[in-house]
């Protein structure tokens, strides 16, 4: 995993535009991630790739908070998808939570993302509660959130 760069901006939109492409039909409108600008969070160092030779597999972006790291969104390019590489990013992602002594990582995604949901809870993620979507209104929200044990 490495840290994006300014350079690396349109890689990130074509990977998130097309990780995302299922939900987005799914849902006849992209979710959040999608339309995303990450030239902020690039310059904010939020944003990790991973890499697998010359390609980018996927991406972390990832909001340092003093109590907690918000997982904004994990990506898996659709040429790499189903080879680990999400499960890869998460364990990469709580390894820095120990490094960066962050007790707690959170994240929130579309309830019917029923996939993503059963893979966080596989992953040790309790779900914290639901809410309304204030950008895209009669769509769900499942908050969730795994502690950290210290090494």
């Amino acid at each position: 995993m490495r840290l994006a760069s300014r350079d690396d901006l349109q890689t990130i939109m074509t990977l998130t535009a097309a990780a995302y492409l299922p939900y987005t039909e799914f849902f006849g409108a992209p979710p959040v991630p999608a339309t995303e600008d990450y030239a902020p969070r690039i310059e904010r160092g939020e944003v990790w790739l991973r890499e697998i030779g010359d390609e980018t597999a996927g991406l972390v972006v990832v909001e340092q908070h003093p109590d907690h790291l918000m997982l904004f969104s994990i990506a898996v390019s659709p040429a790499f998808q189903a080879a680990g590489h999400g499960l890869a990013m998460l364990n990469w992602l709580e390894g820095k939570a120990r490094e960066w002594a962050v007790p707690e990582i959170r994240l929130y995604t579309n309830a019917r993302m029923e996939r993503n949901v059963a893979l966080y809870l596989a992953f040790g993620f309790q779900e914290t509660g639901r809410r309304p979507n204030p950008y895209r209104p009669g769509w769900t929200l499942v908050d969730m959130a795994k502690e950290i044990v210290a090494a």
